[in-house]
């Protein structure tokens, strides 16, 4: 959904804020390269293997911590409100998945403001940056709308409307 980036440093450099990650290999580039997200979502997973904790991101620090549960290949409600109340406090939050958070970039798209930079994995590949504008939300929001599951519950966890 964005350009692809394999340097943290300059990634750094293009990123407007706040900044949501999503990965715990992300999160961790970008912590080390100074530029600590405002949210973070991790899972402490990365391309189906277990992360060894040397390898995982620094999550002290962060002003909130939410644990949520999420399976692969879905979204729960408990992390489609965990991403909205990230967004919403005024201070950092890490959103800690039992599970897996391979999918909170989309609905991440669509929860945080305009001018936010969402980062993903993209794995094999470096890391993703798109910068939350009406494009990127509405090709988020029917991303959303093209899965499985109740989409009126989908935008009242994210606290926005239907249509946009």
């Amino acid at each position: 959904m964005g350009p692809v980036y394999t340097d943290p440093d300059r990634l750094r450099g293009e990123v407007g804020s706040p900044i949501v990650a999503v990965g715990d290999v992300v999160t961790r580039h970008l912590t080390d390269a100074g530029a600590r997200p405002d949210l973070a979502v991790v899972d402490w997973v990365t391309e189906r293997e277990s992360l060894p904790a040397a390898d995982r991101p620094e999550i002290e620090g962060y002003d909130a911590r939410i644990d949520v549960t999420n399976p692969a290949a879905a979204l729960t409600g408990d992390l489609l409100a965990a991403l909205r109340a990230g967004v919403e406090h005024d201070g950092t939050t890490v959103i800690v998945v039992d599970g897996e958070e391979d999918l909170a970039a989309v609905p991440a798209l669509v929860a945080a403001p305009a001018g936010a930079s969402v980062v993903y994995g993209q794995p094999g590949e470096g890391m993703v940056h798109v910068t939350v504008d009406d494009v990127a939300s509405e090709r988020a929001r029917d991303l959303l709308r093209r899965m499985d599951g109740e989409h009126d519950r989908v935008w009242s966890a994210l606290g926005v409307e239907p249509g946009g």
